[in-house]
């Protein structure tokens, strides 16, 4: 079942607030990476470079759990479980582009590889909470 997330905690998704994404390994054990989040109005986005750990994981397994700590209140969260909706390469040097402004201050993401492929995970919240 499908979630929205609630209006106080939009606010979340314009700071330079990190994301905590765990996906499931192969043997079910769980993976956890501190990520670049961003928010559609539908879909929590997540953007990575095709072949690391967390695409394969979300590839094979959809279901994922997020959790972002305010950075000006470390009391201040969300937790955010849901699924993959959709894989996409569609606008996702853009999207990262738009993510190293917000993060760095940089026009650029800094860090690709050559020959990085980067794709967007649109995952779909079930299951909010937050303080």
């Amino acid at each position: 079942m499908s979630q929205v997330i609630p209006e106080k905690f939009l606010d979340l998704f314009q700071k330079k607030a990190f994301a905590h994404l765990v996906t499931l390994m192969p043997d079910g054990s769980p993976q956890s990476t501190p990520v670049w989040c961003d928010f559609d109005g539908q879909y929590v986005l997540v953007n990575t470079a095709a072949g690391r750990q967390k695409d394969k994981n979300l590839v094979r397994d959809g279901r994922v759990a997020l959790s972002i700590i305010d950075p000006d209140n470390a009391y201040r969260y969300l937790e955010v479980r849901g699924r993959v909706a959709e894989r996409t390469t569609n606008g996702a040097d853009d999207h990262i582009d738009k993510m190293a402004k917000k993060y760095m201050g940089k026009d650029k993401y800094p860090f690709r590889k050559e020959g990085e492929q980067r794709v967007i995970f649109k995952i779909k919240p079930e299951h909010i909470t937050g303080m």
